[in-house]
């Protein structure tokens, strides 16, 4: 299910416009991801928690070449399902 996917489905389940949903759909990923850009975590009970994982910097290797090369620090967003989410997808 793409994006477009979605806003249908959301649409077609409520009385909202397609532009509507297209809006909401917009503004919840964006307070997301300005939630996360300051280190909070956003917990929606029963669907699951977006967080920021920090990767410590490490050495890897070049597969071509063999050569040693720097592998900087980094942040990534994560997602941990809830458990109604993990119960629904097992039933």
């Amino acid at each position: 299910m793409n994006k477009n996917d979605l806003i249908n489905a959301i649409a077609d389940s409520t009385e909202l416009s397609k532009v509507k949903v297209g809006e909401v759909l917009d503004s919840f990923v964006n307070v997301i991801t300005k939630a996360l850009k300051k280190g909070e975590e956003v917990r929606l009970i029963g669907f699951g928690t977006f967080a920021v994982s920090k990767r410590k910097a490490t050495k890897g290797h070049n597969p071509r070449t063999g050569e040693e090369i720097k592998i900087p620090a980094s942040k990534q967003p994560k997602f941990k399902a809830g458990k109604t989410l993990k119960e629904a997808i097992n039933k």
